[in-house]
This record gives C-alpha cells, sequence and structure tokens, in this order.
C-alpha cells in the first residue's frame, strides 16, 4: 500500500528528529541529554516531541534501528551481487562504512547497548547478530572457494566489525582523509589481511539504503 501524504511528512520529521538527537548525543553524551535538548535542536516545543516519541530511550532505539536496517539492506545487495565473494566483502566493508560514518550512526554506534533496556535491546543485539552472520557468510564462502586464507570466519568477522564500529569514535569530516578514502584503505586493509589482492579483486558499489 502507498504511504499517504500524512504518514510521509510524519517519517520525514520522525528522521529530522533523530538526526537531531544525534547532534545532541554527540554534544552531551546519552545520558547528559534531556528531550528539551532535543527539541531545541529542532525548534519545537517538547509536546510535539513526544507525539512522535515517547522517550528518549525510544529515540536511541530508533536510530540503532535505522542503522542497523539499513546495514542488512547492504547485506542483501551484497548477497545478490554476482561477484567473487572477495569483491562482495569489499563492497560490504566499504558500504558500512559510509554508514556507520553518517551523523546518525555514528551517534548510536558511539553509544553502549547497555544504555537500552529490553524489550529494545534484545531487538537490537538480534539485529546486530543477522549482520554479522550475513558478513560471516560472505567470509567463509570466500574461505571455501579459496580466494580468502583459511581461518576462522567468526574472528575475521569479528574483527572487521570491531574496526568498523571504532571509526565512528575518531572520524573527523574536516580531518586528513575523507570518508570515501578511510573507506577504500579500511576495504584493502582487510582483504590483504585475510590474504586477498585487492587490486585483483573486482570493484563494485551497493546501491545503498537511501
Amino acid at each position: 500500500m502507498t504511504p499517504t501524504r500524512r504518514e510521509l511528512k510524519a517519517a520525514r520529521r520522525r528522521q529530522e528528529i533523530l538526526r537531531a538527537a544525534a547532534r545532541a548525543f554527540k554534544k552531551k553524551g546519552y545520558y547528559g541529554t534531556t528531550m528539551d535538548d532535543i527539541a531545541a535542536e529542532l525548534l519545537m516545543t517538547q509536546g510535539s516531541l513526544y507525539y512522535y516519541f515517547k522517550s528518549k530511550e525510544e529515540i536511541l532505539f530508533a536510530c540503532h534501528e535505522h542503522s542497523l536496517h539499513c546495514l542488512l539492506t547492504l547485506a542483501d545487495q551484497a548477497d545478490a551481487a554476482e561477484v567473487s565473494p572477495a569483491a562482495r566483502l569489499g563492497a560490504l566493508i566499504r558500504a558500512s562504512i559510509g554508514v556507520v560514518i553518517d551523523e546518525l550512526a555514528a551517534s548510536a554506534m558511539t553509544l553502549e547497548f547497555g544504555a537500552l533496556s529490553e524489550p529494545y535491546l534484545g531487538t537490537i543485539i538480534g539485529l546486530r547478530d543477522r549482520y554479522e552472520a550475513r558478513l560471516r557468510r560472505i567470509i567463509e564462502d570466500g574461505m571455501e572457494r579459496g580466494e580468502l586464507l583459511p581461518g576462522d570466519p567468526a574472528l575475521a568477522g569479528f574483527a572487521i566489525l570491531g574496526a568498523i564500529n571504532w571509526i565512528a569514535r575518531w572520524f573527523d569530516p574536516e580531518g586528513r582523509l575523507p570518508a570515501e578514502a578511510v573507506a577504500d584503505r579500511y576495504a584493502e586493509l582487510f582483504l590483504r589481511g585475510l590474504g586477498a589482492d585487492p587490486a585483483r579483486v573486482e570493484r563494485i558499489d551497493l546501491p545503498g539504503c537511501g
């Protein structure tokens, strides 16, 4: 069913709120940020903010959920690409870094899941585990085909995810390297570390999650 004009407007407003919350979380941290702070970012009343989200925790959950759904969409696109596992892995690493560096995702990724209570926490951990499993499957496929060195796909996946998530803590848009260069170098680093020659791996770009 096609969303109504009102539903589309509400969805856009929710995204604006999430991005405003991300900016506030980045400035003051999750625990130091109030609903008033988030409303002030948007020049709206706290009452209007509560119309869209019941609590600050629900906003944090929505930030995590948005980012993880985007990562899962990228994993779908990587799975569907008719290229080698090494090429799919490189593409997924680059695209995932693009998501993590985004203002909204970066704010969520730098905050511990412990800030969430159930049932929010269980939902986010489930989404994270699904993404990790998809990444691990690509690595495992590459190892089975001999494109990547034999080893433990789970450990390799954890290493990649840990490195990608940490980017959100140190990346500076005004820094020495632009986001695209960081993504390229990380993909090359991990492909080489897993035994593939980046120069011989076909490069593809995933469509993205919008």
